[in-house]
């Protein structure tokens, strides 16, 4: 709650008037904790690599499947409804990633939620040291959702309440792995793959042909710096994390 409501607060204040231009930014942050931070973490486990590739190959698959959903869910939305896009905004684009991008955000925090657990279950400073540091990583993760959403035409309050939703699968989470460690933490190579996958999904099919769109040198070298900002975000909290 606290990372959401920080990334919330940041995001409303100095963000939602350049939504469009940070786009680049939370490519990024999603593309960075996937391949940089999550995928390894999964793979580092003692699952089985082929395994976890085919969870991979599910997941782009589903989430494809979900935004097909969804465009099919949004083909009878109506223009004009007062929220002051250009015309065909609204069918295009209102909830395409939203939705998806809740999916991936809500099965990641599940995962964070166990491991907060399992720290506190081995020793309570590892676990508040694990949770201040998941904290941390969370924000700018946030933020990048909060950008997003605000992109797909979903509002301040919707954004914030549904991003609070799936914030709470932590406590889910949590809960899972105290009272069935052993058997949660089995699972959660898989859940951070197939979260990964949704995250890589929407970021190359979704937010990286909208950026495409604009093609000038001008508007590229913004791209490209706000790219590797978000990527060197993350790298310095999880390094961080992972230090600890």
């Amino acid at each position: 709650m606290v990372s959401i409501t920080a990334a919330a607060v940041f995001s409303f204040a100095l963000l939602s008037k350049m939504v469009e231009r940070l786009v680049s930014l939370s490519v990024g942050i999603m593309l960075s904790t996937s391949l940089l931070h999550a995928l390894p973490e999964a793979f580092e486990s003692q699952a089985e690599p082929h395994t976890l590739f085919a969870v991979l190959l599910g997941g782009l698959l589903a989430f494809f499947l979900l935004e097909k959903t969804a465009i099919l869910r949004h083909s009878h939305h109506h223009e004009d409804d007062g929220h002051g896009h250009h015309h065909g905004h609204d069918k295009k684009e209102a909830g395409k990633a939203g939705w998806m991008i809740l999916v991936g955000d809500g099965l990641h925090n599940f995962t964070d939620g166990i491991l907060i657990a399992a720290a506190f279950l081995a020793d309570p400073h590892l676990g508040l040291v694990t949770g201040l540091a998941i904290i941390a990583h969370e924000i700018p993760q946030e933020i990048g959702d909060f950008i997003v959403l605000l992109n797909a035409g979903f509002s301040r309050t919707r954004a914030y309440v549904y991003n609070l939703i799936c914030s709470l699968m932590a406590v889910a989470g949590g809960t899972l792995g105290y009272f069935m460690l052993e058997r949660g933490m089995e699972w959660i190579p898989f859940v951070l793959v197939f979260a990964s996958s949704g995250f890589i999904y929407i970021a190359v099919s979704d937010l990286m042909p909208q950026m495409q769109r604009r093609a000038t040198l001008r508007e590229t070298i913004p791209q490209v710096i706000l790219i590797a900002a978000g990527v060197l975000i993350v790298l310095a909290l999880t390094r961080h994390a992972h230090g600890h």
